[in-house]
């Protein structure tokens, strides 16, 4: 098979599909892997390294989509890539049709094939290829820097000769992975760390990482997949009232709560902004989803009459290109040597490929497009509802 690694065209993106060591992975299974000029610049990943690794180097984005069987991507194609895409062709990235339904009916007018691996299952055997727990882990840990950054204090306890200087006091919206990173950075920098989780089942990691632990009673409180199920508006207002005072004390707010395909619940409303301290910091990783925060502006940094500090920034881990695409580019090849072994084992090239194996549930499970449908039924359901 031709393997092609583009460049990413999206404002702010930094990550590359495929790091060196990968390229050579996959050459050394007798893939061809082709890699467009600078594709890894960003990244801090030089041309020299890639032909070091054994990839041909590409002139453009162009060439890099119409020689490829199977096009690998941090982000989905943007609009003006779509023309390059070659029937039959196979696309996988992180694509977003659960926020971004359109890519789906894009893809599919396309006549492509294409995986998002930001729909893998959330089973033992796929967690190597898990894309959004890797990213997650670096978000988790750029925000904490962020905020370190910006609220203008010491973190940990200082004792000096002029006196002591109290630590930080930083909160934890959500003990998923990000939170759980934010967690352990935060506790390694010297703050006192609280977390709060609707699951009842993470305290126990909330608490192994030395954070005490903040709940709501809430029942069935997991949804399928380990994450946190989306919440009424009642349940909503009942964390608020949870959360206002330690929302008030904390001189940290990192907002990491998020329920995939739904907009991102509100744990912080105007009047709890209100009630922090001037200086105080919130960091929403949720932004991209409508933030935690009801002051949250997307992709912004802004400033409360206040003083408080909120902070939308968006995609963190393109903050940290190189590590970031370390991560991402491990979960790619683990998941096209799944793909080689189920599906494509005996294809020489993605025009030769017969049907996705619908028994297949890590396949089954990412496919977004074939033969020119929309075949994940959440993001069908989605464009359906958008017409």
């Amino acid at each position: 098979m031709y393997l092609s690694v583009p460049r990413e065209i999206r404002p702010g993106e930094r990550r590359v599909a495929l790091t060196p060591d990968m390229v050579a992975q996959l050459v050394k299974k007798g893939h061809k892997v082709g890699v467009e000029k600078n594709a890894g610049l960003a990244a801090q990943l030089p041309d020299a390294l890639y032909s070091a690794a054994g990839a041909e180097i590409l002139p453009d984005g162009q060439t890099a989509y119409r020689q490829a069987d199977i096009i690998l991507k941090v982000r989905a194609p943007e609009a003006s890539e779509l023309s390059f895409l070659k029937p039959d062709s196979v696309v996988v990235g992180t694509l977003g049709p659960l926020s971004d339904p359109e890519v789906g009916r894009q893809l599919a007018d396309a006549k492509v094939t294409s995986f998002s691996l930001d729909l893998m299952p959330r089973i033992t055997r796929a967690q190597s290829m898990d894309v959004l727990s890797s990213m997650s882990t670096v978000s988790g840990y750029r925000a904490v820097l962020a905020a370190n950054l910006r609220v203008e204090r010491f973190f940990p306890m200082l004792m000096t000769a002029a006196g002591t200087i109290a630590p930080a006091k930083v909160l934890i919206l959500g003990a998923g992975v990000a939170g759980l990173q934010a967690i352990a950075t935060a506790k390694r920098l010297g703050a006192v760390v609280q977390a709060f989780d609707v699951r009842p089942a993470s305290r126990e990691q909330v608490e192994s990482l030395g954070a005490s632990f903040l709940s709501l009673p809430v029942e069935n409180a997991e949804a399928q997949g380990g994450y946190a199920r989306a919440m009424g508006e009642d349940e909503e207002k009942r964390e608020r009232d949870l959360l206002a005072e330690p929302v008030q004390k904390a001189d940290v707010v990192i907002a990491t709560a998020m329920v995939p395909g739904r907009k991102a619940p509100q744990l912080i409303d105007e009047a709890m902004v209100r009630s922090m301290h001037t200086g105080a910091v919130i960091v929403d990783l949720a932004a991209e989803t409508g933030g935690n925060c009801a002051l949250t502006v997307p992709g912004e940094v802004e400033v409360t009459d206040g003083g408080v500090i909120i902070d939308g920034t968006l995609n963190l881990p393109s903050m940290m290109p190189s590590p970031a695409s370390q991560l991402y580019a491990r979960n790619v090849v683990t998941f096209l040597n799944h793909l080689f072994e189920t599906w494509a084992k005996d294809a020489a090239s993605a025009a030769a490929l017969g049907p996705v194996p619908e028994d297949d549930e890590i396949l089954f499970a990412t496919r977004l497009t074939a033969k020119g449908e929309v075949t994940h039924a959440p993001t069908r359901e989605k464009l359906s509802v958008s017409k």
